[in-house]
């Protein structure tokens, strides 16, 4: 009773100290310092748009103490590995310091297809965009996190080297590569006095990167774009995600480019020097990631058929099933986390399958891939001789077989044809053999070769699967066609140099 009467008058004399709205005002704060202390030194992992073409991965990681946010956004353009790879090693940071945001693959479809876009440029969908699709979802997104931050990094790969006067036609003004991009010099804030200059974060990060190139062709250099100026040559970027952050969000912002032609783990490089740069100009104190651009491999998948207890799966094991079942990939399990997709070949969607509920008639094989690496398969099979009765499941382990079928796009349109069989074109289709469906062993272990087409001319090893195959005249060598005449030609698929499989291609003129 004491007590209670002690508690009564504490509050009064709280009350008449603080009035009610100081009161809640306090309240507030301790929970607002409560949530802080919570959040601190903690990741988040958020997903948007989950189970959809255009599943977006957003990571937070708030460092122990306050300080600045860095938004980081890689793969915004498909076919920029650089800048994606880079991205995804600042998704397993621990920070002392300061914050960060990572968008590591802001448009995976366009990572899966190793394009530049799939319906529009993502990267130009940020001011006076009025046609709605995916792409529009994901820039929404970003647009949010963009203004949530106090700077914005955009990792790029930019044709060329860029320079300030003209050099060469592969280094002069217009290219991209090996520079640090911003929309102006200065950032021009209402009150001059908080106006902040690009030129000189960018410079002071330019040296860092410096440092690490011994190639004095190759350094990085300070590239204005002055996007808005009237004589500006890069108007385009006007609807750019770096201009949205300059312009709407009053942040400094920045797109780092390294060369589209270095090789891999250079652009890789670069781009984390970069990055750790404008950390330590932002004083966000990370752990420092290494670089292990390991071969992705699959270990295993978890597959469900007709909604029932999954059964794991491992690579090149074969799943026997029933004409008509339905089956559901759950996940896989591989030496990566991030960038996962399957495609269940001859069905499902043109980008990613997993989680996708597909009833299976025909035999086929799942592709586990990892961005655009293939990294693995695992065969569906159907007992197409005896399709009486229910049977129950089975995993068998691969055995070579010599039945093939192929996955060709044919002016983008997806074909399936067995093996020695014969395929129809119109002169001037496009034809990609996209890879072997069946056959019973790694896909990889096959060389697939359309005689008269090169693909690859500095390494002309004799694989031709992932080319566009113009059939247009005067493209393909006539002499290497069965008639010489350029009108029939064939596919050779060997294993161990010893013929497999083939294809025929006959090319039939276009109507009038």
């Amino acid at each position: 009773m004491e007590n209670n009467k002690s508690s009564q008058k504490m509050t009064s004399v709280f009350k008449q100290i603080f009035p009610f709205k100081w009161m809640f005002i306090l309240l507030f704060v301790c929970l607002l310092s409560i949530c802080s202390q919570v959040f601190a030194g903690q990741k988040t992992h958020m997903v948007f748009f989950e189970g959809e073409e255009n599943e977006l991965h957003v990571y937070r990681i708030n460092g122990s103490l306050p300080g600045k946010t860095l938004l980081i956004v890689g793969g915004i353009q498909g076919d920029e590995p650089g800048g994606f790879l880079a991205a995804d090693f600042y998704a397993d940071f621990m920070l002392e310091k300061g914050n960060l945001i990572v968008v590591p693959r802001a448009n995976f479809p366009s990572i899966l297809k190793m394009e530049r876009k799939i319906n529009q440029d993502m990267n130009r969908k940020f001011s006076d965009d009025k046609i709605i699709n995916y792409e529009t979802r994901v820039v929404n997104v970003l647009k949010k996190l963009i203004c949530e931050s106090d700077c914005f990094l955009n990792l790029h790969e930019g044709s060329g080297i860029y320079s300030d006067k003209w050099e060469t036609k592969f280094k002069n003004p217009k290219k991209f590569g090996q520079s640090i991009i911003t929309d102006n010099a200065i950032l021009e804030k209402s009150d001059p006095k908080e106006n902040i200059d690009l030129e000189k974060m960018a410079r002071k990060v330019i040296e860092k990167i410096n440092l690490h190139i011994k190639d004095k062709n190759l350094l990085f250099h300070f590239n204005n774009h002055r996007t808005s100026h009237p004589e500006s040559i890069h108007k385009e970027q006007l609807r750019s995600a770096t201009y949205y952050a300059y312009k709407v969000c009053k942040i400094p912002a920045f797109g780092i480019e390294s060369a589209k032609s270095l090789p891999l783990e250079q652009k890789v490089r670069q781009h984390i020097y970069a990055i750790n740069g404008f950390l330590e100009v932002l004083d966000i104190i990370p752990q420092t990631p290494g670089i292990d651009l390991k071969k992705p491999e699959m270990q295993y998948m978890i597959i469900s058929v007709n909604d029932a207890i999954p059964v794991v799966v491992g690579k090149m094991q074969h799943l026997k099933i029933n004409k008509g079942d339905m089956i559901q990939v759950h996940d896989i399990v591989a030496n990566y986390e991030r960038g996962l997709a399957v495609d269940v070949i001859g069905l499902g969607n043109q980008f990613n399958d997993m989680k996708n509920r597909l009833v299976i008639n025909e035999s086929t094989r799942i592709e586990a891939k990892k961005d655009f690496y293939k990294c693995g398969s695992v065969f569906l099979d159907i007992d197409l001789k005896d399709s009486k009765g229910r049977k129950p499941l089975r995993i068998s382990e691969s055995k070579q077989n010599s039945m093939l079928r192929y996955k060709l796009k044919i002016n983008g349109k997806l074909k399936i044809v067995d093996n020695y069989k014969h395929v129809t074109l119109l002169r001037g289709d496009k034809l990609v053999i996209e890879d072997i469906l069946t056959g019973d062993i790694d896909p990889s272990k096959y060389v697939v070769n359309f005689k008269g087409f090169v693909g690859n001319t500095n390494n002309n090893n004799g694989e031709d699967r992932g080319f566009v195959i113009d059939t247009s005249k005067g493209v393909l060598m006539e002499r290497y066609s069965m008639d010489k005449k350029g009108q029939h030609y064939y596919i050779l698929t060997s294993l161990n140099k010893k013929e497999v499989g083939k294809i025929f291609i006959n090319i039939q003129s276009q109507a009038n």
